[in-house]
Protein backbone atom coordinates (compact mmCIF):
# COMPACT_ATOMS: atom_id res chain seq x y z
CA UNK A 1 0.00 0.00 0.00
CA UNK A 2 1.26 3.37 -0.93
CA UNK A 3 1.13 6.68 1.74
CA UNK A 4 -2.00 7.84 -0.16
CA UNK A 5 -3.68 4.42 0.91
CA UNK A 6 -2.13 4.83 4.73
CA UNK A 7 -2.32 8.70 4.94
CA UNK A 8 0.06 9.94 8.25
CA UNK A 9 -2.13 9.98 11.56
CA UNK A 10 -1.79 12.38 14.76
CA UNK A 11 -3.68 11.13 17.67
CA UNK A 12 -3.71 13.32 20.72
CA UNK A 13 -4.62 11.96 24.32
CA UNK A 14 -3.36 8.77 25.29
CA UNK A 15 -5.63 7.71 27.63
CA UNK A 16 -6.88 3.86 27.68
CA UNK A 17 -8.96 5.01 24.83
CA UNK A 18 -6.46 6.89 22.51
CA UNK A 19 -3.86 4.72 23.23
CA UNK A 20 -6.61 1.84 21.71
CA UNK A 21 -6.49 3.95 18.67
CA UNK A 22 -3.39 4.65 18.40
CA UNK A 23 -2.37 1.38 18.19
CA UNK A 24 -5.14 -0.12 15.64
CA UNK A 25 -3.92 2.93 13.58
CA UNK A 26 -0.44 1.78 13.88
CA UNK A 27 -1.51 -1.96 13.20
CA UNK A 28 -3.34 -0.93 9.86
CA UNK A 29 -0.03 0.60 8.90
CA UNK A 30 -0.97 4.14 9.25
CA UNK A 31 2.36 5.89 9.87
CA UNK A 32 0.91 7.43 13.54
CA UNK A 33 2.53 10.05 15.62
CA UNK A 34 1.18 10.83 19.50
CA UNK A 35 1.10 13.50 22.03
CA UNK A 36 0.16 13.31 25.38
CA UNK A 37 0.58 16.08 28.53
CA UNK A 38 2.30 12.70 30.30
CA UNK A 39 5.00 12.04 28.06
CA UNK A 40 5.35 8.54 29.13
CA UNK A 41 2.10 7.33 27.82
CA UNK A 42 3.50 7.41 24.58
CA UNK A 43 6.40 4.80 25.56
CA UNK A 44 4.32 1.74 24.42
CA UNK A 45 3.61 3.28 21.19
CA UNK A 46 6.59 4.36 20.24
CA UNK A 47 8.06 0.54 21.06
CA UNK A 48 5.52 -0.30 18.15
CA UNK A 49 6.31 2.50 15.90
CA UNK A 50 4.95 5.67 16.58
CA UNK A 51 6.71 9.34 16.73
CA UNK A 52 6.38 10.97 19.83
CA UNK A 53 5.56 14.83 19.24
CA UNK A 54 7.18 17.00 21.62
CA UNK A 55 4.56 19.25 21.53
CA UNK A 56 0.97 19.66 20.63
CA UNK A 57 2.03 22.38 17.55
CA UNK A 58 4.50 19.24 16.37
CA UNK A 59 2.24 16.80 16.56
CA UNK A 60 0.05 18.63 14.36
CA UNK A 61 2.59 19.40 11.93
CA UNK A 62 3.10 15.64 11.02
CA UNK A 63 -0.22 14.48 9.49
CA UNK A 64 -3.28 15.87 7.66
CA UNK A 65 -5.76 13.89 10.30
CA UNK A 66 -5.59 14.64 13.69
CA UNK A 67 -7.54 12.50 16.31
CA UNK A 68 -8.22 14.25 19.50
CA UNK A 69 -9.76 11.95 22.07
CA UNK A 70 -9.03 13.44 25.93
CA UNK A 71 -11.57 13.47 28.56
CA UNK A 72 -14.55 16.43 27.25
CA UNK A 73 -14.88 19.39 24.51
CA UNK A 74 -13.12 21.36 27.52
CA UNK A 75 -9.68 19.39 27.47
CA UNK A 76 -9.83 19.22 24.10
CA UNK A 77 -10.48 23.43 22.99
CA UNK A 78 -7.85 23.68 25.75
CA UNK A 79 -5.44 21.72 23.66
CA UNK A 80 -6.51 22.66 20.45
CA UNK A 81 -7.66 26.31 20.41
CA UNK A 82 -3.25 27.70 20.23
CA UNK A 83 -2.55 25.62 17.51
CA UNK A 84 -5.55 26.75 15.29
CA UNK A 85 -3.17 28.48 12.77
CA UNK A 86 -1.16 24.85 12.39
CA UNK A 87 -5.10 23.10 11.98
CA UNK A 88 -6.02 24.91 9.40
CA UNK A 89 -6.58 22.83 5.85
CA UNK A 90 -6.26 19.39 8.05
CA UNK A 91 -9.07 17.86 9.43
CA UNK A 92 -9.77 17.39 12.97
CA UNK A 93 -11.54 14.56 14.66
CA UNK A 94 -12.68 14.33 17.85
CA UNK A 95 -13.76 11.53 20.31
CA UNK A 96 -14.85 11.88 23.14
CA UNK A 97 -18.42 11.80 24.48
CA UNK A 98 -20.40 15.32 25.14
CA UNK A 99 -23.49 17.35 24.11
CA UNK A 100 -24.84 17.70 20.44
CA UNK A 101 -24.29 21.53 21.43
CA UNK A 102 -20.70 20.95 22.53
CA UNK A 103 -20.17 19.28 19.11
CA UNK A 104 -21.98 21.91 17.44
CA UNK A 105 -19.99 24.40 18.66
CA UNK A 106 -16.44 22.92 18.40
CA UNK A 107 -17.34 22.71 15.00
CA UNK A 108 -18.51 26.27 14.39
CA UNK A 109 -15.00 27.00 16.09
CA UNK A 110 -13.31 24.53 13.71
CA UNK A 111 -14.87 26.27 10.80
CA UNK A 112 -13.80 29.83 11.59
CA UNK A 113 -10.11 28.71 11.54
CA UNK A 114 -10.41 26.58 8.14
CA UNK A 115 -10.22 23.40 9.52
CA UNK A 116 -12.36 20.52 8.58
CA UNK A 117 -14.07 18.82 11.53
CA UNK A 118 -15.40 15.87 12.26
CA UNK A 119 -17.42 14.53 15.76
CA UNK A 120 -17.53 11.14 16.42
CA UNK A 121 -19.57 9.13 19.49
CA UNK A 122 -18.15 5.91 20.44
CA UNK A 123 -20.20 2.68 20.85
CA UNK A 124 -17.48 0.53 21.66
CA UNK A 125 -15.03 0.23 25.09
CA UNK A 126 -11.12 0.90 24.24
CA UNK A 127 -10.64 -3.66 24.01
CA UNK A 128 -13.37 -3.25 21.49
CA UNK A 129 -11.51 -0.87 18.73
CA UNK A 130 -10.45 -2.42 16.17
CA UNK A 131 -12.77 -6.13 16.92
CA UNK A 132 -15.79 -6.83 15.88
CA UNK A 133 -18.81 -5.06 17.27
CA UNK A 134 -16.82 -2.08 17.27
CA UNK A 135 -18.90 1.33 15.97
CA UNK A 136 -18.26 4.44 15.74
CA UNK A 137 -20.63 7.57 14.81
CA UNK A 138 -19.64 10.46 12.75
CA UNK A 139 -21.12 13.69 11.94
CA UNK A 140 -19.61 16.50 10.18
CA UNK A 141 -17.72 17.14 7.21
CA UNK A 142 -18.70 14.51 5.06
CA UNK A 143 -15.86 14.91 2.02
CA UNK A 144 -13.20 14.58 5.58
CA UNK A 145 -15.07 11.69 6.61
CA UNK A 146 -15.19 9.90 3.20
CA UNK A 147 -11.77 10.95 2.55
CA UNK A 148 -10.64 9.34 5.73
CA UNK A 149 -12.92 6.75 5.88
CA UNK A 150 -11.12 3.62 5.20
CA UNK A 151 -8.11 4.46 8.51
CA UNK A 152 -11.71 5.18 10.66
CA UNK A 153 -13.34 1.53 9.64
CA UNK A 154 -10.05 -0.02 11.04
CA UNK A 155 -11.57 1.46 14.65
CA UNK A 156 -14.83 -0.56 13.99
CA UNK A 157 -18.16 -0.01 11.81
CA UNK A 158 -18.11 3.62 10.98
CA UNK A 159 -21.44 5.07 10.20
CA UNK A 160 -22.07 8.98 9.02
CA UNK A 161 -25.07 10.46 10.51
CA UNK A 162 -24.61 13.90 8.49
CA UNK A 163 -23.28 16.84 8.15
CA UNK A 164 -24.62 18.74 11.36
CA UNK A 165 -21.95 17.81 13.50
CA UNK A 166 -24.60 17.19 16.86
CA UNK A 167 -25.76 14.78 15.19
CA UNK A 168 -23.32 11.55 16.25
CA UNK A 169 -23.56 12.68 19.74
CA UNK A 170 -27.42 12.94 19.74
CA UNK A 171 -27.28 9.35 18.42
CA UNK A 172 -24.61 8.21 21.30
CA UNK A 173 -26.36 9.84 24.24
CA UNK A 174 -30.21 8.35 22.85
CA UNK A 175 -28.72 4.78 22.34
CA UNK A 176 -26.60 4.87 25.71
CA UNK A 177 -29.95 6.31 26.73
CA UNK A 178 -31.21 2.48 25.64
CA UNK A 179 -28.78 1.00 27.61
CA UNK A 180 -29.16 2.89 30.59
CA UNK A 181 -32.95 2.44 30.94
CA UNK A 182 -32.18 -1.85 29.94
CA UNK A 183 -29.72 -2.29 32.45
CA UNK A 184 -31.62 -0.37 35.18
CA UNK A 185 -34.20 -2.54 34.77
CA UNK A 186 -32.83 -5.80 34.81
CA UNK A 187 -30.73 -4.70 37.95
CA UNK A 188 -34.49 -3.38 39.75
CA UNK A 189 -35.31 -7.09 38.32
CA UNK A 190 -32.35 -8.67 39.99
CA UNK A 191 -33.18 -6.87 43.55
CA UNK A 192 -36.81 -7.83 43.21
CA UNK A 193 -36.29 -11.39 42.82
CA UNK A 194 -33.48 -11.29 44.49
CA UNK A 195 -35.67 -10.84 47.83
CA UNK A 196 -36.95 -14.61 47.77
CA UNK A 197 -33.61 -15.44 47.53
CA UNK A 198 -32.77 -15.78 44.12
CA UNK A 199 -29.94 -15.22 42.34
CA UNK A 200 -29.18 -12.56 39.97
CA UNK A 201 -27.52 -15.31 37.26
CA UNK A 202 -30.94 -17.35 37.09
CA UNK A 203 -32.82 -14.06 36.79
CA UNK A 204 -30.73 -13.11 33.91
CA UNK A 205 -31.24 -15.83 31.73
CA UNK A 206 -35.12 -15.37 31.94
CA UNK A 207 -34.32 -11.47 31.21
CA UNK A 208 -32.39 -12.19 28.65
CA UNK A 209 -34.93 -14.14 26.63
CA UNK A 210 -37.54 -12.05 27.43
CA UNK A 211 -35.82 -8.83 26.71
CA UNK A 212 -34.64 -10.15 23.58
CA UNK A 213 -38.43 -10.80 22.45
CA UNK A 214 -39.35 -7.29 23.75
CA UNK A 215 -37.30 -5.30 21.61
CA UNK A 216 -38.84 -6.02 18.26
CA UNK A 217 -41.58 -3.08 19.99
CA UNK A 218 -39.34 -1.29 18.89
CA UNK A 219 -39.76 -0.83 15.56
CA UNK A 220 -43.87 -1.69 16.60
CA UNK A 221 -43.91 1.32 18.40
CA UNK A 222 -41.78 3.83 16.01
CA UNK A 223 -44.91 4.51 13.45
CA UNK A 224 -47.04 5.18 16.23
CA UNK A 225 -44.75 7.96 17.28
CA UNK A 226 -43.48 9.65 13.89
CA UNK A 227 -47.20 9.61 13.40
CA UNK A 228 -48.65 10.90 16.55
CA UNK A 229 -51.13 8.24 16.08
CA UNK A 230 -51.79 6.70 19.11
CA UNK A 231 -55.27 4.52 18.62
CA UNK A 232 -55.02 1.17 19.93
CA UNK A 233 -54.90 -1.62 17.44
CA UNK A 234 -54.28 -4.48 20.06
CA UNK A 235 -51.73 -3.08 21.94
CA UNK A 236 -51.78 -2.18 25.70
CA UNK A 237 -53.01 1.06 26.86
CA UNK A 238 -51.79 3.60 29.07
CA UNK A 239 -55.15 2.49 31.72
CA UNK A 240 -53.58 -1.04 31.47
CA UNK A 241 -49.60 -0.45 32.08
CA UNK A 242 -50.28 2.70 34.86
CA UNK A 243 -52.15 -0.93 36.93
CA UNK A 244 -49.41 -3.17 35.87
CA UNK A 245 -46.70 -0.22 37.33
CA UNK A 246 -48.90 0.46 40.43
CA UNK A 247 -48.24 -3.29 40.88
CA UNK A 248 -44.42 -3.13 40.38
CA UNK A 249 -43.88 -0.26 42.65
CA UNK A 250 -46.12 -2.20 45.77
CA UNK A 251 -44.47 -5.41 45.13
CA UNK A 252 -41.26 -3.43 45.38
CA UNK A 253 -42.13 -1.71 48.54
CA UNK A 254 -43.63 -5.12 50.08
CA UNK A 255 -40.02 -6.78 49.33
CA UNK A 256 -38.18 -4.06 50.71
CA UNK A 257 -36.84 -2.90 47.19
CA UNK A 258 -36.59 0.66 46.44
CA UNK A 259 -38.82 2.26 43.69
CA UNK A 260 -36.23 5.01 42.47
CA UNK A 261 -36.35 3.17 39.05
CA UNK A 262 -39.82 2.49 38.36
CA UNK A 263 -41.59 5.08 40.31
CA UNK A 264 -40.84 8.27 37.98
CA UNK A 265 -42.17 5.79 34.92
CA UNK A 266 -45.37 5.14 37.43
CA UNK A 267 -45.80 9.14 37.64
CA UNK A 268 -45.29 9.65 33.68
CA UNK A 269 -48.25 6.67 33.16
CA UNK A 270 -50.52 8.92 35.77
CA UNK A 271 -50.10 12.08 34.44
CA UNK A 272 -51.38 10.71 31.34
CA UNK A 273 -53.92 8.97 32.69
CA UNK A 274 -55.41 12.00 34.45
CA UNK A 275 -55.21 13.88 30.85
CA UNK A 276 -57.85 11.69 29.45
CA UNK A 277 -55.09 9.45 27.66
CA UNK A 278 -56.06 5.99 29.34
CA UNK A 279 -57.45 4.38 26.00
CA UNK A 280 -53.70 4.91 24.19
CA UNK A 281 -51.28 3.21 23.06
CA UNK A 282 -48.29 2.76 25.84
CA UNK A 283 -46.27 4.18 23.03
CA UNK A 284 -48.03 7.80 24.18
CA UNK A 285 -45.66 8.33 27.26
CA UNK A 286 -43.07 8.83 24.30
CA UNK A 287 -45.37 12.76 24.13
CA UNK A 288 -44.92 13.24 27.81
CA UNK A 289 -40.98 12.36 27.83
CA UNK A 290 -41.08 14.86 24.76
CA UNK A 291 -43.22 17.70 26.39
CA UNK A 292 -43.45 17.15 30.10
CA UNK A 293 -46.66 15.94 29.76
Amino acid sequence: MSQHDHPSVTVIGLGAMGSRIAEVLLRGGHPTTVWNRTPGRAEPLVAQGAVRAGSVAEAVAASPLVLVCVLDYAAAREIVEPVAGDLAGRTLVHFTTGTPRQAREMAEWAAGHGIEYVDSGMMAIPPMIGEEGARFLYSGSKDAFERYRPGLELLGTAEFFGEDAGLASLYDLALLSAMYGMFAGFFHGAALVGSAGLSAGEFAEQAAAWATAMTGGFAHNAPAIDARDYTTTGEQTIAFNKAALDTIVRASRDEGVAVDLVAPLQELLARQLADGHGAASFARIFEGIRSGR
